[in-house]
């Protein structure tokens, strides 16, 4: 059968391909377009976003080009996804099971948010694997609420993908709670599910100005879709998602995992799916190796 494929694409593909097969080298931009076939003006763009990105360094006093440190972060979230794939789908799987529902695993690989794993009835899976999302504010604040505090403010200076109220008051009130609960409660909002869908595989400088001025406007300030307070089991809440940290050896976040909810649930209803999740999360940790943070 046919596929579809991408020349843009397939031209930096290629750009890493060669790299890797020579990473004890660096190379000038003429060669490398010269032994890829490629225009220079072209090979410069692939390279300079690639350096912009991460994958690759540039060594400015011999301009010549090589692999980054973003491919070791790459690298090392599919060697985990790769040895740890199979137990991670089951236990999230027998959690959608229990609760009718889909589940993700999804981790920060280089400065993109990408989709590791996805469980749950076929009808409800709107998300896929591979599917990358900036990891700039507004959009990423789960997967930073666990890690350092440097960590934390490392992406709020990042670049935002969408203009953003910062209300720092607000945002560490949601930093002490999903710390001291170990999970999130995301709001439900069609505002955030339409938001994931507009950013899906969009870079931040790829939006025209209009576009992210109009988007901004339908943003609330961060930490605005987070769920704070404690959950009154005779309250009913409109509920997105349910999120939980796994930590490395380290004792540093490093996957999320999610169990949808999409709908309004009860106060009880919001503290059982929580920590459900959260014992899925330590089950992964655990396995992985993993430790939670000494705070």
């Amino acid at each position: 059968m046919a596929t579809r494929t991408s020349p843009p694409t397939d031209r930096v593909v290629a750009v890493l391909d060669y790299l890797v097969a020579r990473s004890d080298r660096t190379f000038g931009l003429s060669e490398l377009a010269r032994s890829l076939d490629l225009s220079k003006p072209t090979c410069l763009g692939i390279v300079t976003s690639l350096v912009d990105a991460g994958y690759l360094v540039r060594d400015p006093r011999a301009v010549t080009y090589g692999l980054g440190p973003a491919l070791i972060a790459a690298g090392r979230a599919a060697q985990d996804a790769y040895a740890l794939g199979p137990m991670i789908e089951a236990r999230l799987e027998r959690l959608g099971v229990a609760y009718g529902t889909t589940c993700t695993a999804s981790q920060v690989v280089g400065d993109r948010i990408t989709l590791l794993a996805v469980t749950g009835p076929g009808s409800e899976r709107s998300a896929q694997v591979g599917q990358s999302y900036p990891f700039a504010p507004p959009i990423g604040l789960m997967y930073v609420l666990w890690d350092s505090d440097d960590r934390f403010e490392d992406w709020l200076r990042r670049e935002p993908t969408l203009p953003i109220a910062l209300d720092r008051d607000h945002l560490r009130a949601v930093v002490e709670q999903c710390r001291r609960t170990g999970y999130l409660v995301e709001t439900l909002t069609d505002i955030g599910r339409r938001l994931h869908s507009v950013m899906a595989g969009v870079a931040a400088r790829e939006l025209p100005d209009d576009v992210r001025e109009l988007l901004g406007e339908m943003v609330s300030s961060l930490g605005d879709r987070v769920y704070l307070g404690d959950c009154d089991p005779e309250d009913v809440h409109g509920v997105s998602v349910i999120a939980a940290p796994t930590y490395d050896s380290r004792g540093r976040q490093s996957m999320v995992l999610t169990l949808h909810i999409g709908r309004s649930i009860g106060g009880a209803d919001i503290v059982e799916r929580g920590r459900a999740l959260g014992a899925v999360a330590d089950e992964i940790t655990a396995s992985a190796g993993g430790r939670p943070p000494v705070r």
